[in-house]
């Protein structure tokens, strides 16, 4: 038998053997190999040994390893497993498989290696309890649109653990939404977070597959508020979800929306293979197509009417529900087209009560909130809430999910308002995908390099994020910042081009664009427009001057960066070799004379100017509001943004240079307007706000991971206790008329074995004086000589090592200096503070604090301070914005505080682990000195007392959990409790 046939009768056997074990779980793959090589290739060798050897020494392609690929995550992700107790995606699982399988330990360590658990750590769940129904009863849906999906996910090039994630995401969705065979009616009201640009539409798309399968069979999708948001949600789902074959349901393909856009004529739609009904399966009927809303139906009834087999039985009958088809829509949110929809439901009658109805709300927190003020004398709901309430008054079986990056606006709705969208059965967070670039991917947050040592290899700003400086808009000098931002995007498109042509390239880029975001005014985009222009044609890109720029901005930025960042792309060695694709880059983006298109309205999107599904598009675009959200620009390589908001929900929405970016990530660059005087100047630094939104993002989702733990079966919170979760490093969270129903509550955050960093540090003399004093004795009480701690860090496994000098105070004293402290914003401190009082008054979980002084390593930065004249290390810092400090720990600085306080395991360095102990805190003092008065402290080298701020970060014992391992204590405003002194 030639090699060739003995891998193709390998891979026929394996297929088989898997095939039937997909459904039972792992057994012994040995003698299912034999009992499959007897039936389907007597004459190959099908041992374990033959199959390790067939294995690809590598991560190339291989049909073998796709195959096995594909089983391993999927046993790597079940989260419900009956084959294991083993926790899903972690080694202890895979161990359990192989044990199963009965492979050798050779056979264990190639697949390992070529195929490793995956490292995505799945949906973070919020939720009240659930009846389970997905998995305790017997399932009569038809599996047929979610395996579909998956497979044209796949077939895109979809990671099989990327594909898996997703499959558990929605299916976290799904099971808490009510069964659609239950007798009884039950609406659930769920909220699903995602990261701006990172692929939601991708998971509801999930959703609503898994959930007509179940049963589910009307699906309205609210697609946002523009038309062009509709109409690409539309195209989205037909292509991926519905298919050709239910798009031609009574219709000649010529006749099709779809007829003349490339994916179609390309055949890059899902195709069923014919119709599902003919195929065991059923159809879905759309109710809106690509280029039209919903409009209103001929007769009321007619295609809402869901046939039923047996009229005898109620719709939501399996007899009934699983033979009858699916109806989609997807609206904008609109009050008159809601309107439209409202009234044919009203139509069909009593046949409402019997359809189980799923209600999918992209960009939730935009026009779907209600921002009519409750304290407003016979307020009314604004008007698409109020639609959204009919839609839920008149559909008892309807369940609303709503999806967004934003959430602060839908968890500050009133739960008692049952007609609204408060999320009261679940809230899940997605993980963030692998690929997708954020603000992490342009903002060094804890970075254990200092300053000083960035270089574009270690520091995301360094290599993505470029100064746009003092450039005014239509001012008539030279637009130096916005000159080079237009030079980056000619380079970046030569560089695509470049890779196209080489082995190592990405292939086809399809999209290249540029996004200039100023104002949301079509005045000032006029005006915009015409500088752009005068650039463009004084650009020079033909001749001499054009390239000796582009030469100097390529040998200075873009080559720097790829070099180091590149990550397998081809990357020129000169711009010599680049200079070939610089006239075709020039062509594509301007041989037309239209370099750039405006988007501030839908007529630009309806003549195809910025139609990305229906052409190649090489453009500059300005926009304001209509890009500002859910619409995803694709191809976004250079970004130009100087737009100001009022909080964090709008000005994450407007990070458009967040998504996706395989194949050039080394290219990507953000101009971004700087204010580097922040401490000074009342002006926002735009780069420093979206990293004040980070952090407070970060922390929403890193409690929301916390307190979604079960204890003893029950949940630590529930959706209603979230909003007191919500931060607020600089902006607000959303816009004032979205936060009626929220106010500052005292909290206790409990936080044993984890760094925490106040921020909010007061800013008059007086009150930085108090505080210097109390921890003056503290600082003067510790040893003469620092001791060196060492410690890796448990994602990188680098080792840390620092410094420090080191002193252990009792649990009461750190309390009475705590107790005393002042702040310019207690509440910022106060659930923390109420924590530490908990574990330190009787029965007290600490003993001792470990305080420890930090200092440097180079001996510069060092000052006197206190009576004692002894001198410390003091830390350069700044306040973002008055009055709140941005990080100022290091990152080296924690694990071995991690390690002392019990959080992380013994590394084996002696001088930290003699430290560690079970009830012992670690405290870290930073003397900060705000670069106002750094020169005199260099100069005096003291530390005047009102001029030097004493930061803290501390980590409480990893043991000091609070009585009876509740985790947090919340009160939120609900309006059925007020006065109720129990409503916390």
């Amino acid at each position: 038998m030639t090699d060739q046939n003995s891998g193709e009768a390998l891979l026929r056997v394996h297929r088989a053997a898997l095939d039937g074990m997909s459904r039972t779980g792992p057994m012994a793959l040995g003698p299912t190999l034999s009992f499959y090589g007897m039936q389907l290739a007597p004459d190959a060798d099908v041992s374990e040994p033959a199959f390790r050897d067939a294995l690809p020494g590598s991560h190339r392609p291989d049909p073998l390893l796709q195959l096995w690929h594909k089983q391993l995550t999927q046993w790597d992700f079940d989260a419900e497993a009956s084959w294991t107790d083993t926790e899903p995606r972690t080694d202890s699982r895979r161990a359990a498989v192989h044990k199963l399988l009965g492979l050798e330990a050779e056979t264990c360590k190639a697949l390992d290696a070529l195929i490793p658990v995956s490292t995505l750590a799945g949906p973070v769940v919020i939720s009240q309890e659930f009846t389970p129904w997905r998995a305790t009863k017997a399932y009569q849906g038809h599996d047929w649109y979610w395996p579909k999906y998956a497979g044209h996910l796949a077939a895109k090039g979809w990671p099989d653990d990327a594909v898996a994630d997703l499959g558990e995401a929605a299916e976290r969705v799904v099971e808490r939404l009510a069964d659609p065979t239950a007798e009884a009616a039950y609406q659930s009201k769920g909220l699903v977070v995602g990261y701006v640009q990172s692929g939601k539409t991708a998971n509801f798309t999930g959703v609503i597959a898994k959930a007509v399968d179940a049963g589910y069979r009307l699906v309205i999708v609210l697609g946002g508020t523009l038309n062009l948001l509709r109409a690409q949600t539309q195209r989205r789902l037909d292509m991926e979800l519905v298919g050709r074959e239910n798009i031609l349901r009574h219709t000649e393909e010529v006749h099709s929306d779809y007829y003349t856009d490339n994916a179609w004529l390309e055949e890059k739609f899902l195709s069923h293979g014919g119709r599902p009904s003919t195929l065991g399966a059923f159809d879905i009927i759309r109710l809106t197509t690509r280029a039209d809303d919903y409009q209103p139906l001929a007769q009321g009834i007619g295609e809402l009417a869901i046939e039923k087999q047996d009229s005898s039985r109620r719709l939501y009958d399996p007899v009934n529900l699983h033979s009858s088809a699916a109806r989609l829509m997807v609206v904008k949110k609109n009050k008159s087209v809601l309107t439209k929809l409202v009234n044919d439901l009203k139509r069909v009658g009593g046949l409402l009560d019997e359809i189980p109805v799923l209600i999918i709300d992209d960009e939730s927190d935009e026009a779907s909130v209600n921002t009519t003020s409750p304290k407003k004398p016979g307020a009314e709901r604004t008007a698409i809430n109020a639609a959204i309430a009919q839609l839920l008054q008149l559909l008892p079986r309807a369940q609303y999910v709503g999806y967004t990056a934003t959430p602060f606006a839908n968890v500050f709705i009133d739960p008692s308002d049952k007609a609204d969208i408060f999320p009261r059965d679940f809230i899940i967070s997605l993980d963030r995908p692998h690929g997708y670039m954020g603000v992490q991917d342009f903002h060094d947050l804890d970075s254990d390099v200092p300053p000083e040592e960035r270089n574009v290899a270690n520091s995301q700003e360094k290599a993505h994020v470029r100064d746009i400086g003092t450039d005014l808009i239509g001012d008539d000098a030279e637009d130096t910042s916005l000159r080079e931002a237009v030079d980056m995007f000619v380079l970046t498109a030569a560089m695509k081009l470049y890779r196209e042509t080489k082995e190592l390239g990405y292939g086809y880029y399809r999209h290249h664009t540029m996004l200039v975001h100023e104002s949301r005014l079509t005045a000032d985009h006029r005006e915009l427009l015409n500088r752009l222009r005068r650039l463009w044609l004084t650009g020079g890109y033909a001749g001499p001057t054009g390239h000796a720029r582009l030469r100097d901005l390529f040998e200075r930025d873009l080559l720097p960066v790829s070099r180091v960042r590149a990550d397998g792309f081809a990357v020129p060695a000169s711009y010599d070799d680049l200079v070939p694709y610089v006239g075709t880059a020039w062509q594509n983006i301007g041989g037309d004379d239209r370099p750039v298109i405006v988007v501030n309205g839908d007529q630009d999107i309806e003549r195809g100017e910025a139609d990305f599904d229906g052409s190649r598009i090489w453009k500059i675009l300005i926009g304001g509001q209509k890009l500002s959200r859910g619409f995803t620009v694709e191809g976004l390589t250079v970004t130009y943004y100087r737009r100001r908001a009022g909080n964090a929900s709008t000005l994450m929405q407007m990070g458009r240079w967040f998504g996706f970016r395989k194949g050039y990530q080394d290219l990507v660059r953000l101009y971004i307007g700087r204010n580097e005087a922040s401490g000074k100047s009342k002006e926002m630094d735009l780069y420093e706000a979206f990293e004040a939104i980070c952090r407070d993002e970060e922390i929403f989702r890193d409690q929301l991971r916390q307190y979604s733990v079960m204890i003893d079966g029950y949940p630590q919170v529930t959706p209603a206790d979230v909003p007191p979760l919500v931060s607020q490093h600089l902006l607000k969270p959303t816009s004032p008329n979205k936060m009626y129903n929220t106010r500052r509550v005292l909290a206790e955050i409990c936080s044993p074995g984890k760094w925490e960093e106040p921020a909010a540090y007061p800013a008059t003399a007086q009150d930085i004086r108090t505080n210097t004093r109390l921890w003056t004795p503290v600082l003067d009480s510790l040893s003469p000589a620092s001791t060196t701690f060492s410690h890796p860090d448990p994602k990188t496994g680098r080792i840390h090592q620092f410094a420090a000098l080191t002193g252990l105070l009792p649990a009461e004293d750190v309390m009475a200096v705590l107790r005393s402290l002042k702040w310019c914003a207690d509440h910022q401190f106060a659930p923390y503070r109420a924590y530490l009082e908990g574990i330190t008054k009787s029965p007290s979980q600490v003993d001792d604090w470990l305080v420890i002084a930090p200092q440097h390593a180079s001996g510069g930065e060092r000052a006197r301070i206190g009576a004692s004249g002894r001198e410390l290390s003091w830390f350069s810092r700044h306040r973002r914005r008055a009055p709140l400090f941005g990080a100022i720990s290091e990152p080296k600085h924690r694990p071995a505080a991690l390690r002392i306080a019990g959080t992380l395991p013994s590394c084996g360095h002696a001088a930290t682990d003699r430290f560690a102990a079970e009830r012992r805190g670690v405290i870290a003092l930073y003397p900060v000195v705000e670069p106002q008065h750094a020169v005199d402290v260099a100069k005096t080298g003291l530390l005047e007392v009102d001029k030097t701020v004493i930061a803290f970060s501390f980590v409480a014992p990893s043991s000091a959990h609070r009585v009876g391992r509740k985790v947090v204590h919340f009160t939120t405003i609900d309006s059925s409790r007020q006065g109720d002194p129990n409503g916390t």
